[in-house]
């Protein structure tokens, strides 16, 4: 009994930690893995090489999702609360790197949802110590969460320009110049509107062609449009998070940025003046 719990202990230590050198010799094993597993799974999305080595992949992809089986079944072992990592991200993320494979027995197509293995790439953060900069990617996350209704808002302008434009141009080039039907000329507004500019698709009358040229010019005017709001609510979190806890003692605001001498509240000083009878 005793003798289990070591190894239960000793297995846990070098596959959940990697501040020791079994752990990280392991982690880095596992990387070089999965790396592997993902070249097998593009190589075998290549005819080419499908037609002329399918059955040394084939041995390989198994041999793979064998190694990832048992490395999930350890991990399950020796974790001291199992459940909470089978339904945490990495657990669930482990669990779909095999399933595949079983499924693809079934439906063959499916050997190829493998790529998700690219997720489990993600322990490199911890492997190479980079969780620092995580907090980074918080600042991301959080102007994405401020700006989504701005965006949103953008996002609905954008799509009643572009089905104005493209009713417009079905009405005025009509299907004899390619504008079928209003799906395909709302097609052409977002793929102009875009400057993306695939060019199967053309206006050939000169009332056609000034309305794409103002749609060109929309483009080019609301592009940077969501950069501006994203940067600006990406500025605002680093703002806030440089504050420090300075409080006001007139309306009571706790945070004020780093060399802020006044409340941008209410204006009042916060720093008490010394006292000319006591100096």
């Amino acid at each position: 009994m005793i003798h289990a719990k070591r190894l239960r202990r000793r297995i846990e230590i070098i596959i959940f930690r990697a501040d020791t050198a079994a752990g990280r010799w392991f982690d880095e094993a596992l990387l070089f893995a999965i790396l592997a597993s993902l070249v097998v799974v593009m190589l075998d999305s290549v005819e080419m090489f499908r037609e002329q080595y399918r059955q040394e992949l084939s041995i390989l992809e198994w041999t793979f999702t064998i190694l990832f089986g048992i490395e999930y079944l350890l991990r399950l072992y020796s974790s001291r609360r199992p459940l909470k990592y089978a339904f945490s991200f990495f657990g669930i993320v482990d669990l779909l790197a095999i399933l595949p494979s079983l499924i693809a027995l079934f439906l063959p197509s499916a050997q190829y949802l493998l790529i998700i293995r690219v997720l489990r790439l993600l322990r490199v953060f911890r492997i190479l110590k980079l969780r620092q900069y995580l907090k980074q990617a918080n600042f991301l996350i959080t102007a994405l969460r401020s700006s989504r209704q701005k965006i949103t808002v953008f996002l609905l302008s954008v799509l009643t320009l572009v089905t104005l434009f493209g009713s417009l141009m079905y009405v005025v080039e009509g299907p004899a110049n390619g504008f079928t039907s209003i799906p395909k000329s709302i097609y052409w507004a977002i793929v102009t509107l875009t400057t993306v500019g695939f060019g199967d698709i053309t206006p050939k009358t000169p009332f056609g062609q000034g309305i794409a040229s103002l749609v060109m010019i929309f483009g080019y005017s609301i592009i940077a449009v969501p950069t501006g709001i994203f940067t600006a609510e990406l500025s605002n979190a680093l703002r806030i998070d440089s504050a420090v806890h300075k409080s006001c003692t007139t309306c009571g605001k706790e945070t004020h940025e780093v060399e802020a001498a006044f409340c941008s509240r209410c204006g009042n000083t916060l720093y008490r003046q010394a006292d000319p009878a006591q100096s």
